[in-house]
């Protein structure tokens, strides 16, 4: 049995949604989306794993969908979920729980470098050698949402902001490619990303004046 065979099941639509079919896998992402995206908010460690199992299913239905530079995404984020893990375990100063902090001048300016030049690599790369229809927008979630995931393996309280925007995105986006419930999906993360932003600002507050790691 070759690994088409293990995955095509969860390529089978599950039901349909106005009119168009939602494969097993679009369905149980949503669910470990939503839970991920919680656990992000309450500061909980274990968004990491759950996020794991949740950017594989979704890798799977964007390449199905022919959203290529959001399919190999989601195996960078294999290694990210890994990196963040280890952030939130290892990373406060003398192992204590790592704290919310706000971003430094410095790293903004190399996200942003990385996030333009990054945007504008994958889209040459999509209109060159792939047939996708939407490459520059494709490249530009892509590159948004590898910057806010460093954010949030940082604990940067702007990370939320970088999926806020990347969330406007998508929606719209991921409805025209017929990815309905996923788009749904990215309606309730853009109203989990709000209540992090809140959170994480009243966690900041409530440690008081917070030395800004550079």
């Amino acid at each position: 049995m070759g690994l088409h065979d293990l995955l095509e099941p969860l390529l089978r639509p599950a039901f349909r949604l106005g009119g168009t079919p939602t494969s097993w896998a679009e369905l149980v992402g949503f669910v470990t989306g939503v839970v991920n995206v919680w656990l992000v908010v309450r500061q909980n460690i274990w968004n990491w794993p759950v996020g794991a199992a949740n950017v594989v299913l979704l890798g799977l239905v964007f390449l199905d969908g022919g959203l290529y530079a959001d399919a190999g995404l989601q195996v960078v984020y294999v290694g990210l979920q890994a990196y963040g893990w280890y952030c939130w375990r290892y990373g406060g100063r003398g192992r204590d729980e790592l704290p919310v902090r706000r971003t430094t001048r410095n790293e903004w300016a190399l996200l942003a470098g990385a996030g333009v030049a990054l945007t504008a690599a994958l889209t040459w790369l999509l209109n060159v050698h792939t047939d996708s229809t939407v490459p520059f927008w494709d490249a530009l979630t892509t590159a948004l949402s590898l910057m806010a995931v460093y954010g949030q393996s940082r604990k940067l309280l702007e990370s939320w902001w970088l999926w806020i925007i990347a969330d406007l995105v998508y929606i719209p986006l991921y409805f025209h490619k017929d990815l309905h419930l996923t788009s749904g999906l990215y309606v309730v993360f853009l109203t989990l990303c709000v209540f992090g932003l809140l959170a994480w600002r009243r966690d900041l507050a409530a440690r008081g004046p917070v030395a800004v790691a550079a």
